[in-house]
């Protein structure tokens, strides 16, 4: 039986103290030579392990890398990442997990890459993809609900991202409406859903997440960008495990997905949502199509609308779509 290094992970994570060799071996049902050899790839992979006669094993450090095991050694959901892909690089994880979507994987599948090629933002706009630094995931969904649900599943996986962000870097995330989270007002994360569906049948649908975690300076981001964009590192002076932080998002989403669908709206997350929008109470300009108007933002209602409200007193809902919410003065 092969040794899986992301179970011997899962368990140095969860333990207080030494894990003991026969712990591992009788856990995972292997030899002590299948444990030896898979703490010593790990070692030689960057993952600092002591080693302690009569105590057995404690990870100390853990580097900053992507790989399936690392990634699987952070799950703690039920199904959301069970089904997992990852690549040092990809054109797209959007595009790979529609594929798998196709070819049957399970709801809940997560691809992962390291660098994409070909990745790409809202209305078709290119998303910067270095190596090294950011986070790019796609989770591929088959619900059992119209199609016209789906929009709100953008509101879901903002609030579970911005959720996970503060609960790791300390720092209270902001969203800004509908679905870019923002550290200290400038942007640090997009979220890209597509559906396929018939008009009465979702076939998949995928949210594709982009983190800016650990760039170093504002000069890795493109020219037209780099007023209003950051990372985590950039905002806190810290380097963060990339894979913690996909953990974190992908518990957050299942926990609130789940909810999600007792109702099929945003009742149950209005709340936990408004708490990190960035413009409640707030002045905004509304870029509509069909005419711009200022007004005050009110917060969300059950189905993921902003509901703000007119100069004039009228109350308007703004529905995403191709509307924009903006500060009055600037991004936010």
């Amino acid at each position: 039986m092969k040794t899986d290094k992301s179970d011997i992970l899962y368990m140095l994570r969860d333990a207080k103290d030494y894990v003991s060799g026969q712990q591992l071996c009788e856990r995972l049902g292997v030899s002590r030579t299948a444990v030896w050899k898979v703490i010593n790839q790990l070692k030689a992979e960057g993952y600092q392990i002591e080693s302690v006669t009569n105590k057995g094993y404690r990870l100390t450090e853990s580097p900053d890398i992507l790989s399936k095991s690392e990634i699987s050694s952070r799950l703690k959901t039920e199904w959301a990442g069970r089904e997992l892909y990852y690549f040092d690089e990809t054109g797209s994880t959007n595009i790979d997990a529609k594929h798998y979507a196709e070819d049957g994987s399970k709801h809940g599948t997560v691809v992962v890459a390291d660098m994409q090629t070909s990745g790409r933002g809202r209305r078709g706009r290119m998303w910067q993809s270095p190596s090294g630094s950011a986070i790019y995931m796609t989770i591929a969904l088959k619900p059992d609900f119209l199609p016209e649900k789906a929009s709100m599943l953008t509101l879901v996986m903002a609030l579970s991202v911005a959720k996970a962000v503060s609960d790791i870097t300390g720092i209270k995330a902001g969203i800004k409406w509908p679905n870019d989270i923002t550290l200290n007002g400038k942007k640090i994360c997009g979220i890209l859903t597509e559906m396929d569906a018939e008009q009465d049948y979702i076939r998949h649908v995928v949210i594709g997440v982009g983190i800016n975690v650990n760039n170093a300076s504002p000069e890795e981001f493109p020219e037209e960008i780099r007023q209003k964009a950051t990372s985590l590192k950039i905002e806190s002076g810290r380097q963060y495990n990339r894979a913690e932080l996909i953990g974190s998002a992908l518990f957050n989403f299942e926990k609130n997905y789940d909810t999600f669908v007792r109702k099929l709206d945003l009742s149950e997350l209005m709340e936990a949502y408004d708490e990190y929008l960035l413009n409640i109470n707030a002045s905004v300009r509304v870029l509509d199509p069909k005419g711009e108007f200022d007004g005050v933002a009110k917060g969300i209602n059950e189905y993921g609308e902003l509901i703000v409200e007119k100069e004039d007193g009228r109350t308007v809902l703004v529905y995403a779509g191709e509307v924009s919410v903006r500060g009055l003065y600037g991004y936010v």
